[in-house]
């Protein structure tokens, strides 16, 4: 999946490659997802395909209705049951997000298997909410209901009525959308969206729920922000910052549990590479500019070997620590060559190399993906890192590449001050890296912005924003 299609693509716990709206809901609803809680038109007819050839359906003409229909229901109300906490017991509600636009032929199975499913369950269990955008025309700044009034009448003609519709006004679409005042959220622009959810419970959303599918349901209070805190987010797609939401989302979690106001400057690596001094001057003095009034970076070479100099935390995630291990080779232990086979197949010292596990030919499915195990090493209780995991021998982060620091070099690396303190179950695969005598200069394998949560962040990312507000020490001795 390419970010610039998708936006940035969402690791589950099992290994699965998926959109960000459902880490979006793991985030927000404090839950684990599957494979399974990812419902693809794709997935749906290889179901389909399969129960064919194993003469399930005896030989009858498989139709869109009722068999693709049907396979989509069978697969919502499956999905359904599955426990997504550690309680074990079967979600009371399950929140079906049907993407798209109204009158889509690629939706409209699905669109008809939710107006059987309706039936299926019963009125008492099923409520719809329809979500339109309403744009507005011309200087003046006229809100325009019509494409939503269209919308919604031609989802009654295909068999579903919202019970509720989320947009920008209130009196025309209730009037013309057949439904009562109080049934139209009226979702307007807020400077945080963490602000969201009291919008919405302040219209009613969580009474109306309440009575309309018989359920209680409380929102935790939010922390204030205080002081200002300013990171620097280095990266190969910070053009298309969707690619980075879950960072973001990561950095503001561990922001509000610091009660500190965050501010991110986005760099494009290459900016800040020497080269960029001649072909575009200003974006290379603008963007070192940045990077050294940020007080944490998430980064890059260039963007680690200026937070590992100068004492600026700095926080590696996946190719962020393998190119602070490859900064590492080159300036302190004087290997000029240095590099990953990523980025130089004919480097003279490969620094990073392939797993030996990875298919060098074939790209798509191949990766280490999923959640997996980082385990401390000895002696390593006095680590920053340990200490924010809460002094755990073992962690579960969920992990999505296909290269490694190369075991090989470990030892020259170590020798001069790197510390490779956490690694796979083997011993052999390089997943946490510290740098002793440093503020805060930590690079992880694996992606910890998967697992962060509102009112849960992200270890590496409470350290970092610590560390840039000068409140590391005090929070370790706190733990």
């Amino acid at each position: 999946m390419s970010p610039l299609d998708h936006g940035e693509v969402f690791i589950l716990e099992d290994g699965g490659e998926v959109d960000l709206d459902l880490g979006n809901y793991e985030r927000y609803l404090d839950v684990t997802l599957s494979r399974a809680n990812n419902i693809t038109t794709g997935k749906i007819y290889r179901d389909v395909i399969e129960r064919e050839r194993k003469g399930d359906y005896l030989g009858k003409t498989v139709q869109v209705v009722p068999h693709i229909t049907d396979a989509i229901q069978d697969w919502v109300e499956r999905v359904a049951t599955i426990p997504v906490d550690n309680s074990g017991e079967e979600p009371d509600v399950c929140i079906i997000e049907l993407g798209g636009t109204v009158g889509d032929i690629e939706s409209a199975p699905f669109v008809e298997a939710m107006r059987q499913l309706q039936f299926r369950v019963g009125h008492e269990n099923f409520a719809l909410i329809h979500v339109s955008l309403v744009p507005t025309i011309g200087t003046v700044g006229e809100q325009k209901t019509k494409p939503t009034q269209a919308s919604i009448r031609d989802l009654r003609g295909l068999g579903l009525t919202p019970d509720l519709i989320a947009a920008r006004c209130e009196r025309l679409l209730a009037m013309f959308c057949h439904v009562q005042p109080e049934q139209v959220l009226a979702v307007r622009d807020c400077n945080s969206v963490y602000h969201v959810p009291e919008l919405l419970k302040e219209q009613g959303l969580i009474d109306y729920l309440w009575k309309r599918l018989n359920i209680e349901q409380t929102l935790p209070g939010a922390s204030p922000g205080l002081d200002a805190v300013t990171i620097a987010l280095v990266g190969k797609y910070t053009h298309l910052q969707d690619s980075y939401c879950s960072y973001v989302k990561a950095l503001e979690h561990a922001s509000l549990a610091c009660h500190k106001k965050l501010t991110i400057k986005w760099i494009e690596g290459s900016d800040l590479e020497p080269e960029n001094l001649i072909a575009n001057p200003t974006k290379y003095n603008n963007a070192w500019q940045d990077l050294r009034a940020a007080q944490g970076i998430i980064g890059k070479i260039a963007a680690a070997q200026w937070a590992r100099e100068n004492k600026v935390p700095y926080l590696g995630i996946c190719l962020g620590l393998q190119l602070a291990v490859v900064e590492f080779a080159r300036n302190v232990c004087g290997m000029t060559g240095a590099n990953s086979i990523e980025l130089d197949a004919n480097t003279e010292t490969p620094v990073v190399v392939y797993m030996p596990e990875i298919s060098k030919t074939h790209l798509g499915g191949t990766m280490r993906l999923g959640l997996r195990p980082t385990e401390f090493q000895a002696n390593t209780e006095n680590c920053a890192i340990r200490k924010l995991y809460g002094g755990e021998a073992t962690v579960l982060e969920r992990h999505r590449h296909r290269y490694e620091v190369n075991p090989d070099l470990v030892g020259q690396f170590e020798a001069k001050g790197l510390s490779f303190i956490g690694k796979d179950e083997t011993g052999q695969r390089m997943e946490i890296v510290e740098i002793a005598d440093h503020p805060y200069f930590v690079g992880v394998q694996y992606h910890p912005e998967m697992l962060t949560r509102p009112l849960k962040p992200s270890p590496p990312f409470m350290g970092l924003i610590k560390a840039a507000a000068g409140e590391l020490e005090k929070h370790l001795a706190s733990l």
